[in-house]
């Protein structure tokens, strides 16, 4: 029996993205009666909403609603309230997804009788930079990524705790309910870790892909990791614990420094133990980066991405120690 699946697109100000966004999901094997959009657009103040309208003329399956709160779990509710589906697929607005990514989707949903099913997110470039390749190489990178397998990739299924582009059951939301509308980013870790704890199960599959466009200049991208660091810890002020241990490394870095450099005002020994502390960072970060360098065959790598690790792990740190006492 073919099952009606509903793709919820939140999205503002995506003119640039959302139509390579819808015209990949449109292009699916999926039959095409079998399938919903639905693009929740938060106000945007650019083109976006004009070139969804121009979907919504020529396929009655796509339609747009309007998020007046602007933010991503507002229009999350709004997508699964007004959906129609047995299944729900969350999209993101800044990816393209392969042609078989929802026939994937719901077979291994039916197949290992789980209830979140996602894949790979590959990284592509934006902009056709030095730069931008650099920083797409970050997101790939152990390094830069830590152990999160929607990005590095996986040789096998896993049980994971979050994926991107997830297909859920619609008896999901029924079970434990909508995002919480609190948490402006991370409201998906926190959405699947309620998942989690009620019993659910969440299956990671290396064929499934989506590509993803990342920031393409240095400024956005510690922008990106400041935002992403602060809603790590931020939610605790809410009392809900969205992050895990890896979560947390890149805060345990900057404090470590900011309090030792505070420190060796007291005494040399902890300006010894700060210059160490970065002597090793360096170290580990341009060894890593010589790697990327020689795979490359591209040794200006081997000055740009040192600076990109430290965008990225100093951002998110600096975020997270900003969500502990923003007000």
């Amino acid at each position: 029996m073919q099952l009606l699946v509903s793709i919820i697109i939140p999205c503002r100000n995506e003119e640039k993205y959302i139509e390579k966004c819808l015209s990949s999901i449109i292009e699916q094997d999926y039959p095409k009666d079998g399938m919903e959009i639905l693009v929740v657009d938060g106000m945007s103040e650019d083109k976006t909403r004009e070139v969804v309208k121009n979907y919504t003329k020529k396929y009655p399956f796509v339609k747009l609603l309007e998020n007046p709160q602007k933010f991503t779990p507002f229009a999350l509710n709004l997508g699964v309230k007004n959906s129609k589906g047995e299944i729900i697929m969350l999209a993101g607005a800044h990816a393209v997804y392969e042609k078989a990514y929802i026939s994937k989707c719901l077979k291994y949903l039916q197949e290992y009788n789980t209830d979140n099913v996602g894949g790979v997110l590959k990284t592509i470039l934006r902009e056709d930079t030095l730069m931008a390749k650099a920083i797409a190489l970050s997101l790939s990178h152990p390094f830069g990524a830590g152990s999160s397998y929607y990005r590095l990739g996986s040789s096998k299924p896993r049980w994971v705790d979050t994926v991107f582009g997830g297909c859920y059951k619609r008896e999901v939301f029924e079970k434990i309910g909508f995002f919480d509308e609190r948490l402006i980013r991370s409201q998906d870790i926190e959405f699947n870790k309620r998942l989690k704890k009620a019993g659910g199960k969440i299956l990671l599959f290396p064929d499934i892909i989506s590509y993803y466009y990342p920031s393409a200049n240095l400024k956005d991208f510690l922008k990106h990791n400041f935002l992403d660091g602060i809603w790590v810890t931020y939610p605790l002020k809410f009392k809900i614990k969205v992050f895990s241990s890896r979560h947390l490394i890149p805060l345990f870095f900057v404090s470590s420094l900011i309090g030792l450099i505070l420190l060796s005002f007291f005494s040399k020994i902890f300006l010894s133990l700060f210059l160490t502390v970065i002597f090793f960072y360096l170290l580990v970060s341009s060894l890593l980066s010589l790697q990327i360098a020689k795979k490359e065959k591209d040794f200006r790598y081997l000055f740009l991405m040192p600076i990109i690790f430290a965008s990225r792990h100093l951002g998110y740190g600096l975020g997270s120690l900003w969500g502990l006492i923003k007000p």
